[in-house]
Order: C-alpha cells, then structure tokens, then sequence
C-alpha cells in the first residue's frame, strides 16, 4: 500500500513547497501567522498523546515503562555516538530561534533565554517520553517509524487523537519547511547585498513588494532536491542533519571566539571574571559535543556529506563569481567593522580586535569628498596604518521594525556608505596603505567620535571642516588645510596623548 501511495506523496510534498512559495509571494507576515497557528496545533497534539499515554498507563505503569529503559539489545560505541549525534536534531527549535532574534520582543536578552528554555524543556519532556513509549507500547518491526507518534496517540486515546496527530504533525512539517523557506529566501538577501549572489535576488515585486526572484530560487531548490531523491524520508533526513548540525557547529565556534575575546574585556574592566571563565568553558564543552555529533555524522551518513560538501562548494563557485564580477564593474566591496553601542570596536592588536590606526580619517557622505579625503590621509601618512570611519547619516536609520528571519545589518541597507568606502578602499590600495574601516550606524551616542579617538589615540585625525570638530582640544594641535575648494582639519596629538 505504502509503495502505491508513494508517487501521490512525492507529487503532494512538491505541490506543498509550491504553494509555500505562493504564500510567501504575499508577504511573510501571512505566511509567519499560518505557520504560528499548525505549529501550536502540532505541539498541543504531541502534549495530548502524552497526557493521552500516561492516563492510559496510570502510575505504575509509567513508572513500569522506566524499566524497559535498558531491556534492549546492547548498543555498541559507534552506536551510542550515531544516537547521540541524531538527537541533536531535536533542538532544531534553537536554530530557529536565533534566526527570528531580531524580531523578537524587547528586552531580547531576557525573551531570547526563556524562549530558548521552553524548546529545550519542551524537548527534553516530549521526545523522551514518546520515544520510550514508542519502541515498548508498539512493535517497531510491524510499525513505519515515521508513524509511531500519531500510531501511540491511537493506543492510548482511540482513531481521533490518532488522525488528529497524524494530520498537525504533517502540516507542522510543511510549515517547519516554511520557516527554512523564508530563513532562506532572506540569507539569499543579505548574500546578494554583501555581492556575494547576483544583484537580480534582490528584486521585488510591485504587487506585494516582496522579493518573488529569491522566493523562486529558495523554493526551486527544495523541490529539486525532494524529486532526485525521489521523496525518500531517510535520505532527506540525513541531508537535513548535515545542514543543521554544521550550522550549530559553526555557530558554536563563532560563540566560543566571541566569548573568548569578552574575557579578555572583562578581565581589563575588572567585571564579572569568574562568571566569565565559566561561561567560557561551558561554551567550549558545547562546541565538542556539537561538532562531536556533526563529525559523526559525515562519517555515518555518507551520501549527506556528499550532498553537502557539492551544495557548499556550488555555493562559493558562484560567491566568487559574483564577487569578482562586482569588483571589475566598480570599486571593490567592503566589509567594515561595525560598531554597536553593546559591542563597541576595541582597539587591540591579537586576536580578532581592530588593529591600532596611527592616523584616523572622518570620511564624508559624499562620495567625491571622501575620494579627496583619502587621497589626502594617503599623501601624509607615510606607510602609518590608516582607519578609515565613516558615521552614517540620520536618514539610513531604519525606519521600520525586522521581519520574521530577516538579517538585519545596517551596513547591508546604507547603500551611500557602501560608496563612500568603495570609494576610499580604492584610493587607499592605490597608496597600497594598511587600512581598516568602521561603520557607525546612525543613532550612535553623542561623543562617540571622541571616545573612538581617546581609545585609538592617533598621532593624526583628518576630518573635514564642517563646524563640528574634536573635543579635548587641549590634546591636539590644529591645522587648516585646503585640498581643492575643500577645507580640511588635521589634529595632531600632543606627544604626551598619542598612541
């Protein structure tokens, strides 16, 4: 029965990403909403067959159920490792919950924990109860396991609670696709403002104002991949797992790095050390269990880390492509450091920190000013490491709240700055100077430019003359230059201020 019902699956799966496709065309709140409402019926559902199972069972005979814990055939190493690096993907939830941090509720740093507790609380009760329940109220030989849940939901509540669950757990799972659809319609997104993807991606639609170019390709993909292998659960299966237990891993590395660079603040501050120190070490016990389990499983399932690796390398084939594309169109694209009120840019020389500027250059909005002002940092710094700043204008504030999975970076959105540090990087490798470059989002905190001098403390700040000026003048000398019609400040510390 199953194998004559397996085309009609295949043909319903690529007809649910289409019309996931369709969805998303009108807008991603739509499309969040539907998502919201068959992911709440899905958990409520696996909630009822617990409450369902442990009514049935009474106490004792949960308590009896424990006992089967070990009754099982005797798992070797290589097996406890390949359930251990499955398990992981329970906690898909987590990943989800990073990409929607942007959107969430204010204050985030205390919703982002407790949504992040209720996942794992929500795992760690559901998945091994109906696991445990699974394999000894049913007979896994003569059950599909892909229906254990909705079959233990029938055992202990009758057929409606049984085609209840069936029926939330398949539209939970073409919803789940739903929310990797529009993660990834929206890293297409940023990828194509960064050029790393071709500019077309980024194309919206008069109708909805959606981005329907990118909602193609993010959905073409899934239903090409879902047709080559011919709707087969398992191997699908093992091609999620590679993809989620990299990014985890990935992320956990990055987490560590991070945290590793915190320590060395907090430590200077003299705050929280010993909080620090444990965080740090929690972080790295995470990260080996992690990519622990993502190791595992390039071993264990070979076709997914075949799929996996050709899908990354198709991927930085064409990043390189675009980017070297770009680049011989016009200036080459910058990446600055961009400096966040909670993470301000530390001027350090290990590790990952911004290397110290002995000369620090106020770059301009106009992009032809800021052309004149690099070639002017790049005739008077004699071989001296330059950091180039630029401050974005009021109007580049966003003005409208993130959507769901939206990447949101300022940086991506100020298409002036983007010019005007094309232009200075261009003018800068000309002079072949050691350079650097930091983006200050608008809406920085009054004084922001004095406090980056006093922690660079520059033997030279060029800015342009526009009635602003430094503060602390005490510290520096003062000069008027002219650089064509332009006016140009040059302050130069005091021997007893510079760096």
């Amino acid at each position: 029965m199953w194998r004559a019902r397996k085309p009609l699956v295949l043909f319903v799966a690529v007809a649910a990403l289409i019309f996931l496709g369709l969805l998303n065309l009108m807008g991603v709140k739509t499309s969040a909403q539907a998502t919201a409402i068959f992911a709440t019926a899905a958990a409520a559902g696996q909630l009822a067959v617990v409450a369902g199972v442990a009514i049935h069972l009474g106490p004792g005979g949960i308590l009896s159920s424990f006992s089967h814990l070990l009754s099982g055939p005797r798992l070797g190493p290589v097996g406890v490792l390949t359930g251990f690096s499955g398990a992981f993907l329970a906690f898909s939830g987590l990943e989800s919950i990073t990409q929607l941090s942007p959107a969430m509720a204010e204050p985030r740093k205390k919703v982002a924990p407790l949504a992040m507790g209720l996942v794992v609380m929500t795992v760690a009760i559901t998945s091994p109860l109906l696991t445990l329940w699974s394999t000894t109220l049913l007979d896994p030989a003569k059950n599909d396991p892909n229906q254990f849940v909705s079959l233990l939901g029938g055992f202990a509540a009758g057929p409606a609670l049984q085609v209840s669950v069936a029926i939330s757990g398949a539209l939970l799972l073409v919803f789940a696709s739903n929310t990797a659809l529009i993660g990834t319609y929206n890293v297409f997104l940023a990828l194509a403002r960064l050029r790393f993807l071709p500019s077309a991606l980024t194309t919206t639609n008069r109708w909805r104002n959606t981005p329907h170019v990118a909602i193609l390709v993010a959905t073409a993909v899934p239903v090409g991949v879902i047709v080559l292998s011919r709707g087969n659960v398992g191997l699908l299966g093992d091609l999620y797992a590679f993809g989620l237990l990299g990014a985890f891993s990935m992320t956990c590395v990055a987490l560590d790095v991070v945290r590793f660079h915190e320590r060395h603040v907090q430590r200077i501050s003299n705050e929280a050390v010993n909080v620090g120190r444990v965080r740090f070490i929690l972080g790295l016990i995470t990260t080996v269990l992690v990519s622990g389990a993502w190791i595992t499983n390039l071993f264990a399932k070979p076709l997914a880390t075949m799929f996996g690796t050709s899908v990354v390398l198709v991927g930085l084939a064409i990043a390189l492509v675009s980017y070297r594309r770009e680049r011989r169109r016009g200036p080459s694209p910058i990446f600055p450091h961009v400096y966040q009120h909670q993470h301000p840019v530390v001027f350090m020389s290990r590790g990952r920190r911004l290397p110290a500027a002995r000369v620090l250059a106020l770059l301009p909005h106009d992009p032809e000013q800021a052309q004149t002002l690099a070639n002017l940092a790049a005739a008077d710094t004699s071989g001296r490491p330059v950091a180039f700043l630029y401050i974005a204008h009021p109007d580049a504030a966003r003005q409208k709240p993130p959507q769901m999975l939206e990447i949101v970076d300022p940086y991506h959105d100020d298409s002036t700055a983007q010019e005007v540090f094309a232009t200075a990087e261009a003018a800068a490798r000309k002079a072949r100077l050691d350079s650097r470059f930091i983006y200050v989002p608008a809406g920085a905190d009054a004084g922001m430019v004095d406090w980056l001098v006093a922690h660079m403390a520059p033997e030279e700040t060029i800015m342009l003359d526009d009635g602003a000026g430094l503060g602390a003048a005490d510290r520096f000398t003062l000069e008027r230059r002219k650089a064509g019609d332009t006016s140009v400040l040059h302050y130069r510390a005091k021997p007893e201020h510079a760096n």
